[in-house]
């Protein structure tokens, strides 16, 4: 019988902060574990990497942590894996990382919720007096093909399985219609820290995507009227 990992509650889950934990922060942190145990010496440490996020977030009332430990023998160097969910104002922020050991995990994870964070409070700081002329899909279309993300970049919309064969639609999500401005957009992009967002233009009602290009920029793709 396999023996349960004990690097890291099964039924795993921790509710804090505790209040004997100086270093926690002050949002709801959630710890689950599947397939392993979480210690609170861990917990602990969880818990003081959240407390440096939240500083860059104060606005953040929830954190929900998951570690996962695969079992397949193929994937020993990225076997501990850690997803970190963060919620409050203005939204839903989202990282995971995968190493050998679930001390390199948090720490990768954390350091991504960090540059998210820290991109988004830059956006809000950035004046856009004047968007440019949103391009119609057709428009786009060249652009995107040239822009596409590496083959080794993990797309955090897959569910994890390689047995389907290619080209099959493996998953489809609903996503929230509730019209936002452009600049909104662009800090739910970051904060969720994917290449694009799909949204509702508050001043169009028009459904709408907004991507990254080179550096700092950004692309609008929106849909015409016109058949």
């Amino acid at each position: 019988m396999a023996k349960t990992p004990a690097v890291l509650l099964d039924p795993a889950t921790f509710d804090g902060p505790s209040t004997d934990d100086p270093g926690a922060p002050e949002a709801q942190v959630t710890i689950k574990g599947r397939n392993v145990e979480v210690p609170d010496h861990f917990a602990t440490r969880i818990h003081t990497k959240l407390a440096k996020i939240e500083k860059i977030s104060p606005a953040i009332t929830r954190f929900d942590v998951v570690l996962l430990h695969e079992k397949n023998p193929r994937l020993a160097k990225a076997s501990q894996r850690i997803e970190i969910t963060l919620k409050g104002k203005p939204g839903v922020a989202r990282a995971e990382a995968a190493e050998d050991t679930f001390y390199a995990a948090l720490e990768s994870a954390v350091a991504k919720l960090e540059r998210q964070m820290r991109k988004a409070r830059t956006r809000r700081k950035i004046s856009h007096s004047g968007h440019r002329r949103p391009q119609s899909v057709a428009e786009a279309t060249a652009e995107l093909a040239s822009e596409a993300a590496p083959a080794d970049v993990m797309d955090e919309y897959a569910d994890g399985h390689d047995d389907q064969l290619p080209g099959q639609i493996v998953r489809r999500k609903e996503h929230d219609g509730t019209p936002m401005s452009v600049d909104d957009a662009l800090e739910k992009m970051e904060l969720v820290g994917h290449d694009f967002y799909l949204f509702r233009d508050a001043e169009s009602g028009r459904a709408t995507v907004v991507y990254r290009r080179h550096a700092f920029d950004y692309g609008l793709i929106t849909l015409s009227d016109e058949a």
